[in-house]
């Protein structure tokens, strides 16, 4: 026994000096290390602004209280999406003007293609517009505070649920939203061709927005078939005040572009109306949210306004919603 001690004492003395290194200056801690540095706390930067418009309108007379706050999303994706669409708008509306509507033999025809594909394309520019500026429907930040959920004034049994992320007081069917950093009611998705997302107050501009678009993508492109028809026939003399080859290459573009957005915007009209009818948002699809749904009448009058006119189809007319139960908004 006392050998086999002072041989353990020895082996134990005689350590190898790497291993004693370890030992000593290398100890192993069980989960994080405390010598590692905390990652500094960087403030995140708003991802939402506030713009006031009325300073550039009001040199040309125009007063109107409710653009001295717009919404706006800082994300530069969604910009040059937006930028993109305006300039495929703006091509459209130059090829149907310069290339087709100004050489048509009938001036009547030409006066009433011309009319109704630009009135229907400033209809699209406004819908985007009202879409992109437009509040979806964000809930404040930070509003989920000992006073704010007292000021509810709840009743016994019930609840709120509050965001993780934005520290805010979630109402039903709200979502938080990672672009614009807030919860956003009723929200659909967010799009980044009108740099937005579509929520509960500017769906309807987004429906009629992909429906604008969708009508001047086959009146461009049946215009184009037609002229392109037109200018073989008449083996390119006076058909256009450009060259045989800009004019076929224009053609060209403005057939691929209204072929690939009458489908698309086809597609995302038809998707809109049939969430709106339904009563369901996108997420909520997806998320298979089971939960009372009103009839499609009360839905479509929910998105477009109360009663029906013809200000459903106008991007200028703010709906007046039906009043909606109750359900635990912000304060």
């Amino acid at each position: 026994m006392e050998v086999e001690s002072l041989n353990r004492s020895s082996s134990e003395i005689n350590l190898p000096r790497d291993l004693e290194e370890i030992a000593t200056t290398r100890p192993i801690y069980k989960g994080k290390s405390p010598h590692k540095k905390k990652k500094s706390d960087r403030p995140q930067t708003e991802s939402v602004v506030y713009l006031d418009l009325s300073r550039l309108l009001k040199p040309f007379g125009y007063v109107n209280p409710s653009l001295r706050r717009v919404w706006f999303v800082k994300d530069i994706c969604g910009i040059v999406c937006a930028v993109f669409t305006w300039l495929l708008i703006f091509y459209a509306e130059w090829v149907v003007l310069f290339v087709i509507v100004l050489h048509e033999s009938s001036s009547f025809t030409s006066y009433l293609h011309g009319s109704l594909f630009y009135c229907c394309s400033f209809l699209a520019f406004a819908s985007h517009i009202r879409a992109m500026l437009t509040d979806p429907g964000a809930v404040p930040k930070g509003n989920a505070t000992t006073e704010g959920i007292k000021s509810l004034g709840l009743k016994k049994g019930e609840v709120v649920f509050k965001c993780p992320k934005c520290s805010s007081i979630k109402p039903d069917r709200a979502h938080h939203c990672s672009v614009c950093q807030r919860c956003i009611r009723k929200m659909d998705h967010h799009c980044p061709w009108v740099n937005n997302c579509v929520g509960e107050n500017n769906q309807k501009y987004f429906v009629l927005f992909t429906l604008y678009i969708c009508i001047i993508s086959i009146h461009a492109l049946y215009l184009a078939i037609s002229h392109f028809i037109f200018c073989v026939g008449r083996d390119w003399k006076s058909c256009s005040g450009m060259s045989p080859p800009l004019t076929t290459i224009l053609l060209i573009f403005l057939i691929f572009e209204g072929l690939l957005f009458g489908i698309f915007t086809g597609i995302m009209f038809g998707t809109q109306m049939s969430a709106v009818c339904t009563d369901e948002t996108g997420i909520e699809q997806l998320k298979k949210e089971s939960r009372e749904r009103r009839s499609r009448w009360l839905s479509m009058k929910a998105v477009f306004g109360h009663p029906f006119s013809i200000h459903w189809f106008s991007p200028f007319a703010t709906p007046r919603f039906l009043t909606s139960e109750k359900i635990y908004h912000s304060v």
